[in-house]
């Protein structure tokens, strides 16, 4: 049997480990984190997510015939995502802070390089260098963000509805990785899968600096006036 899931995950040991070593997961962990790094968290991810559904219409309208059964994934995955992003500013605004301002701003550098590398992907290499953007992000959610929002939520003392986005997104999810392996596991291709693990290999190191780069955006948001 066919276990490129597996596979995808064991070629990508390092590059995870890069995303896993930033310092904000040691300061969730060690319940050192401020509300300005998990706002700054929560701005970077309105900035990509919000393009989720843009670069999943973008994929599936460059797969070929073959791969209808891909594309119809695709609309299931254009179905479960719509709207996320205003989750995130939902929760921003529950931090006490100004969403709209965080609507009307930039992302910080390596955001918007994801971003354009991901749409870059889809048209100069391959649709199906997405799915590594895919499986990072599905699994760095399911592997962290119910922790992260129970350590976040207990250092800081926020409300339940300041983690709508963190809680939809973990272990309760895992139907979600499921499905994404079953996905992968029907890639038999030795060739598409050198597309899935290369762009893998390179959204672990574009999110990971995401990451690596919060800290270095403290102070650029605004609290709602009380």
């Amino acid at each position: 049997m066919n276990n490129f899931y597996q596979a995808l995950q064991d070629a990508t040991q390092t590059e995870r480990e890069y995303l896993l070593s930033a310092p904000i997961f040691k300061a969730v962990f060690e319940e050192e984190i401020c509300i300005e790094q998990y706002v700054g968290f929560l701005t970077q991810a309105y900035h990509h997510v919000k393009h989720t559904v843009p670069l999943l219409m973008a994929c599936g309208s460059q797969l070929n015939e073959e791969k209808e059964w891909l594309r119809e994934a695709i609309a299931h995955y254009i179905e479960e995502e719509l709207g996320h992003q205003e989750w995130i500013l939902n929760d921003i605004a529950a931090c006490g802070f100004d969403k709209e301002a965080v609507r009307r701003s930039q992302p910080g550098f390596a955001t918007e390089m994801m971003v354009s590398y991901a749409y870059d992907a889809i048209q100069r290499v391959s649709p199906l260098s997405f799915f590594g953007m895919v499986n990072v992000l599905e699994g760095t959610s399911i592997m962290l963000a119910d922790k992260a929002a129970t350590a976040i939520r207990t250092k800081l003392g926020l409300p339940k509805n300041a983690f709508s986005y963190l809680t939809s997104h973990g272990a309760l999810d895992l139907e979600h990785i499921d499905f994404f392996a079953g996905l992968m596991n029907r890639i038999e291709d030795p060739q598409e899968q050198q597309i899935i693990i290369h762009g893998a290999r390179r959204f672990y190191r574009l999110y990971g600096a995401i990451f690596h780069e919060i800290d270095t955006q403290l102070g650029l948001f605004t609290r709602e006036a009380s």
